[in-house]
């Protein structure tokens, strides 16, 4: 395949994580076996990279994928220790070795092409799309959905990160809750600007993985996380002489008012956080990544151009503008705020409003949750914010550093 001799698709899917291989699967569920497909991406992804935690509905096709899930949490502040049944929704963890299986299993059932190179340049031109690769090669494509990591369009009014480091540990004796999950718990030491909190994902009574997570402006140090993972599991009361480490997950996620354009161009769609499918008010992506990948199998199976509808509703995405300026201005401190959703609101209510599906009726309630007068100073201020944003220049987005990786455990 050469300059001269393009490879000529239907669909053009650039990246190979989580967003694209949601999609492929749901490609092949959906019965979309009829369209050219190339996949573009310079790493060919198995094993278990990263875990993904979300909550929603039992009776998916996820199912038979996941590890565990829980229909009971727990969230934890310095005040009590709230146990939530989240009836008729459920607390899932999907890893991504099965993700990645059953998407390879769909792109050999697709007959799709791959490509292990990046995508150098994409050119729209309203009718088709040019990929150009790292390694020479030119594909032209009727549609590329295009799931690669991109800055916003522009800086946001607020910044932040969620970054976390995670310890899969495997005990010697009985010492984790099979039944449930801890969601949130937030007797961790509160950084200085930002939210941080604990996790435990429990797969069975001796293994589980114990996390360690911030909302703030900053990554720590590789030291920093450690030290933090191992007070949260002092904390827990776990006796680190009878645990093991076993595996190390490190993330960073963004998490801003900035916009991330779905269409950036006629024919290039994007999917993933590029796509706007993080939450910014707390990092989360899974659920609206899910959603979109259904969405555009279910379009080009009805003969539609593959276009999924916006992430979040335009009014979640200024809630959560006036969130994340009052967190970050100090108006009100992180565990406050999820305390008091969790206790004025049904646990299943308080989900659905973190996933985006809840009604407005449901989002006045949980706007009554809050409190009021740093809510008021928040979106005076956000309001303001947004006025000088359109009479000085654009200013670029910064780019998100990657996770800091640290030594890989012995798992001795």
């Amino acid at each position: 395949m050469t300059e001269s001799a393009p490879l000529d698709v239907d669909l053009a899917l650039l990246g190979g994580g989580g967003a694209a291989s949601l999609l492929l699967a749901a490609l092949d569920r959906h019965g979309v076996h009829d369209l050219r497909i190339a996949v573009v991406d310079p790493v060919r992804r198995r094993g278990q990279d990263r875990t993904w935690a979300f909550w929603g509905h039992p009776g998916t096709d996820l199912d038979p994928l996941l590890s565990a899930s829980w229909q009971q949490v727990e969230v934890a502040t310095a005040a009590r220790r709230r146990v939530l049944d989240l009836t008729p929704l459920r607390y899932a963890m999907l890893r991504s070795g099965p993700v990645y299986d059953r998407a390879a299993a769909a792109e050999r059932r697709l007959d799709a092409t791959r490509i292990v190179a990046p995508a150098d340049t994409v050119t729209d031109d309203g009718t088709r799309v040019r990929v150009r690769t790292g390694d020479g090669q030119t594909v032209r494509a009727g549609w590329v959905l295009d799931s690669r990591p991109r800055p916003p369009a522009r800086a946001g009014r607020t910044t932040w990160l969620q970054h976390f480091r995670g310890w899969w540990l495997e005990a010697d004796r009985p010492v984790f809750d099979p039944a449930r999950a801890v969601l949130m718990d937030f007797r961790t030491p509160q950084p200085p600007r930002g939210v941080s909190f604990g996790y435990v994902l429990p797969v069975s009574d001796r293994y589980a993985l114990v996390e360690y997570t911030e909302f703030s402006p900053d990554l720590l140090t590789d030291a920093g996380y450690d030290a933090a993972l191992a007070a949260y599991r002092d904390l827990l009361g776990l006796d680190p002489a009878g645990l093991r480490v076993r595996e190390v997950e490190n993330g960073v996620i963004p998490m801003t008012d900035a916009p991330f354009p779905a269409r950036p161009s006629p024919r290039v769609i994007r999917l993933g956080t590029a796509g706007g499918a993080t939450r910014p008010s707390t990092g989360f992506t899974f659920s609206a990544m899910y959603r979109q990948a259904d969405q555009v199998a279910r379009a080009l199976a009805a003969g539609r151009p593959p276009v999924p509808q916006a992430a979040y509703p335009r009014r979640h995405r200024w809630m959560d503008a006036v969130a994340l300026r009052a967190l970050d201005r100090g108006g009100v401190g992180g565990p406050d705020f999820f305390d008091r959703l969790f206790d004025r609101n049904p646990a299943e209510r308080v989900l659905r409003f973190l996933d985006g599906v809840t009604t407005p009726a449901e989002e006045v309630a949980i706007m009554n949750s809050t409190r009021l007068l740093p809510m008021i100073a928040a979106t005076a201020g956000d309001a303001a914010h947004r006025v000088r944003d359109r009479l000085r220049p654009t200013r670029p987005a910064p780019a998100v550093p990657p996770a800091v990786v640290g030594a890989e455990p012995s798992g001795g």
